[in-house]
């Protein structure tokens, strides 16, 4: 007996051990009965896909998800709707219905979906998208209306607050494609505390009119044709901090981010993002698409726009911080009219000109009637681009040299509103064919080259100041045997570096625009540790970084579930091609999960598929 009883005495002992050991290796690694285990790494699969079918016309773009009725919400732009799928088993999405618009808004279309305690907010546009738009709520449970808000003009994006009191919406106020009409941008703040009669409040951007040289002098783009402030900045997308006091809002085409008081709805600041450096190494960029090679070099003079699409914040030291995704987006307004192209500048706005055009010694007469935009026509007659800057690959005086050649600077597109030599007013200097200064001449002279996006994901401070960004680090990756696409993750990805998704095996195709263009961008905490997820929206896929530390973030995934990379026609194979063009992602943590896994939801809107990615973590 007395055997017996000090084995029974050493038996819990052993377990109280044991146990103690465990819990003490939970909380090394971030993990308690509350908090989820930190992963040391993770690693993407896909389990799941609903298929709309149809290519090429925004079926699937922003997804959201309520964790209570286990459902997903997808935007349907095709079909001017909401796909509503049956998540409870996410390898196997099941379509349940449709949220419509027409009944709030006759003829409008959906851009953009959140969801939050079981209400579904969408953002709603017009039939005439410079007219105002809606705001909606519906009910998770059963789709239907609860209530709906009058907004701004092209409401192309919609979050709520982390304590789901209020929704915010990005009115972008795109004008129309003649810029005729050119609506002010807005920030809708709008309280749903009580969703059935919710209360609507407009951070506006009109006190910043009248400032616009001072804006412009910042670095803020202010540019479109006869446009006010308010009219000029585009409001595209929305993060809120975490306490839900503060927000910002990407202003992409205006290269800016703005700061607003939620409380108040008040603009409190207009931060300029600057530019990247592509002179540097470390943002080398490859700027032809006719080499049919992954070329990644230095450009001194070129500098990247970051432009950004998406923002997510996040918390990390106490801080908090952005991630944006730096897709890069010219205004093209009215290059379908020949009008326009025929020299009528009240038919539209298009900015973007390659280089080899924008520099040809012989001018641009050559251009019009194709591509030359009136606004430009009206300022000189041809550029030219400084030696002293460009001489590296062959400018002289009056002569662009080989800088024109295809294999060179020829093929990138650029924008022609700025980066030519101005006097202290911000009117053009003009110099003579030659390449000097005359108050006579007729010809611009270009210091600097400023390309679309940065081609990278950057991290901001609270401040807007630039924390890191990752260069040249996803066009390096793409080219590098490390990168393997396919739903096997057996295709060589630099086999096809910078592919577009309409055409089978492009190689190189958007090297001469924005690259991989990163443009969606989602955040997801597990234990100690904050991943993003990047999506790119031409050569397809997921990156997942580990930014837990915002100064030295850490490529831990990626992700291209694309198969078929040869055919001419994606359309008629969509099944077997695979998922194509990332356009909106949210986390899923676990504690939400249907499957009791972290998930990540992502809307591809040029094969019009929603996949559902399972993160495998490693310990």
């Amino acid at each position: 007996m007395q055997h017996s009883t000090l084995a029974f005495l050493r038996t819990p002992s052993r377990l109280f051990i044991t146990t103690l050991l465990a819990s003490a290796a939970l909380v090394a690694c971030g993990g308690s009965d509350d908090e989820p285990r930190t992963p040391v790494s993770l690693k993407l699969e896909k389990i799941g896909s609903f298929e709309t079918g149809i290519f090429g016309k925004s079926a699937a773009e922003i997804p959201a998800f309520d964790a209570a009725s286990r459902r997903a919400f997808v935007v349907n732009a095709q079909a001017g709707a909401v796909d509503v799928l049956d998540l409870s088993n996410p390898t196997q999405p099941k379509r349940l219905g449709q949220i419509s618009s027409a009944q709030v808004l006759p003829g409008s279309s959906i851009n953009s979906i959140a969801v939050h305690g079981g209400l579904v907010a969408v953002a709603i546009q017009a039939a005439v998208k410079t007219d105002p738009g809606r705001m909606a709520l519906y009910r998770a449970s059963d789709l239907q209306l609860v209530s709906q808000v009058t907004v701004g003009a092209l409401p192309d994006m919609v979050t709520f607050t982390p304590d789901g009191r209020t929704v915010l919406v990005a009115n972008e106020g795109e004008p129309s494609d003649d810029y005729q009409i050119d609506p002010e941008g807005s920030v809708s703040i709008i309280d749903v505390g009580t969703p059935q009669t919710p209360v609507v409040k407009t951070a506006s951007f009109a006190a910043f009119n009248g400032q616009e040289a001072t804006l412009r002098a910042k670095g803020v783009r202010i540019y479109g044709p006869g446009a006010t402030a308010a009219k000029d900045i585009e409001p595209e997308y929305i993060a809120v901090a975490a306490d839900g006091k503060t927000a910002w809002v990407t202003l992409q085409e205006n290269n800016a981010l703005a700061r607003i008081d939620i409380a108040s709805a008040t603009v409190k600041d207009i931060v300029p993002l600057g530019y990247k450096d592509h002179g540097l190494a470390a943002n080398a960029l490859d700027a032809s698409d006719t080499d049919l090679a992954a070329n990644l070099r230095a450009w001194p003079g070129v500098r990247g726009l970051y432009l950004p699409d998406s923002v997510a914040s996040y918390q990390a030291g106490g801080k908090t911080y952005l991630v944006t995704a730096n897709e890069g987006d010219a205004r093209a307004w009215g290059e379908g009219n020949s009008a326009y192209w025929a020299g009528d500048a009240s038919k539209g706005f298009v900015e973007e000109f390659r280089v080899k055009h924008l520099i040809n010694s012989k001018g641009w007469s050559g251009r019009a009637g194709d591509d030359l935009a009136p606004q430009l026509k009206a300022l000189a007659a041809g550029g030219l681009l400084n030696p002293a800057v460009f001489g590296y690959c062959g400018a002289v005086a009056g002569n662009p040299g080989k800088c024109r050649d295809d294999d060179q600077l020829g093929r990138l597109n650029v924008s022609w509103t700025q980066g030519y030599r101005t006097d202290a007013s911000g009117a053009p200097l003009k110099f003579n064919a030659a390449g000097v200064q005359d108050a006579a001449g007729d010809r611009l002279m270009y210091d600097a080259l400023y390309a679309y996006g940065g081609r990278s994901f950057s991290i901001w401070g609270d401040d807007g100041k630039l924390v890191w960004d990752s260069g040249a680090e996803i066009e390096k990756f793409i080219a590098s045997d490390a990168c393997q696409a396919g739903a096997q993750r057996n295709i060589p990805c630099k086999n096809f570096f910078n592919s577009n998704h309409e055409e089978g095996g492009t190689l190189d195709n958007r090297s001469d625009n924005k690259g991989p263009e990163p443009e969606g961008v989602a955040v997801g905490r597990i234990g100690a540790k904050t991943f993003a997820f990047i999506g790119l929206e031409r050569m397809g896929g997921v990156l997942v970084y580990d930014i837990t530390s915002p100064t030295a973030p850490v490529r831990v995934d990626y992700l291209n579930t694309r198969n078929d990379w040869t055919t001419k026609s994606p359309a008629a194979a969509l099944a077997q091609v695979g998922d194509l063009g990332p356009e909106g992602l949210v986390f899923i943590p676990a504690s939400d999960s249907p499957n009791g896994k972290p998930l990540l939801l992502v809307g591809y809107e040029v094969s019009g598929s929603t996949s559902v990615i399972q993160l495998n973590l490693a310990y």
